[in-house]
């Protein structure tokens, strides 16, 4: 049986992880978030590794205040860096496969097709430099590190973009969203879904544990803008509250988003077989969880 450690296992993907752990009972699952095991710690790391002995490790845990991080980049660096770095150091002192989660927020560039994992970097935050410098140290102290960089993850679980939506929408009657940023957003539950298929894949012989040894791109499929976003979950949800599409420049914050963060999947579905769903089909599935979670 493989043994898989899951840190920063009370966000977004780590709960979805949580969720779905059930239906992998060929996997023993290990949940930790910053008061089980503090990653920063590289002592306490090693001891967690060494008492444990893990198969996997899918590295959630990140600094991912966006605009706070311009105020906190000491502990944005500690988290997205220097908890990356011990965590590469154990895996590969014990043998662990680590799959850390990174951002599209580390292009942020003129480019206006699709982005590749090969592409330049550009990132323009404290945010986003550290998740590169993250990815970075991952891959200088275990070249064998798979990088997963993913965009606009929302859930039934924690604060999100979906969630705000249906909070302010019923609380207001007109909201003003941008238009002039896109992308793809990422149910986080179709993400967990993936990486647990990836493992699954490598366990039963279907696919080398070598083929996991890269920088992968996973979103939905599709594209929008965060104003058809917002449109999208208000039509589903059957809320009358006007939506406006407003340019960035009208909605400053301390850190820079980028303007285009369309990422190219290929990769990743030519690799391992996947079938990656459109993000409407995907936002009408975690708005049904959301409504079942209410309601008990």
């Amino acid at each position: 049986m493989s043994k898989l450690l899951v840190t920063g296992a009370n966000g977004q993907v780590g709960q979805e992880l949580q969720a779905l752990s059930a239906r992998y009972p060929a996997m023993e699952f290990h949940f930790t978030d910053a008061s089980t095991l503090d990653i920063t710690n590289a002592a306490a790391v090693q001891n967690y590794f060494d008492a444990h002995q893990f198969t996997y490790c899918i590295n959630c845990a990140a600094y991912t205040a966006v605009d706070k991080a311009e105020s906190e980049a000491e502990l944005a660096q500690r988290v997205n860096v220097t908890g990356v770095k011990n965590l590469a150091d154990a895996c590969l002192t014990h043998y662990t496969q680590l799959i850390h989660l990174s951002t599209d927020y580390v292009y942020h560039n003129q480019q206006n097709t699709p982005f590749r994992e090969d592409d330049p970097t550009a990132p323009k935050s404290v945010y986003a430099r550290t998740k590169l410098e993250g990815e970075q140290v991952a891959r200088q102290r275990m070249p064998a590190t798979m990088i997963i960089r993913t965009s606009w993850v929302y859930s039934a679980f924690g604060h999100n973009f979906v969630k705000t939506m249906l909070r302010l929408g019923k609380e207001r009657d007109e909201l003003g969203i941008v238009f002039d940023q896109i992308g793809t957003p990422t149910y986080a539950g179709d993400l967990a879904c993936a990486i647990l298929d990836i493992i699954e894949m490598v366990e039963n012989g279907e696919k080398e544990i070598t083929d996991l040894h890269s920088i992968f791109h996973y979103s939905n499929e599709g594209v929008t803008s965060w104003y058809d976003f917002a449109k999208a979950i208000f039509r589903a949800e059957q809320i009358e509250c006007r939506v406006r599409p407003i340019e960035s420049s009208a909605y400053p914050t301390p850190a820079q988003r980028p303007h285009f963060s369309l990422l190219n999947k290929a990769k990743i579905t030519s690799t391992f077989g996947l079938e990656i769903p459109h993000w409407e089909d995907s936002l009408l599935k975690c708005l049904q969880v959301i409504k079942a979670t209410v309601k008990t």
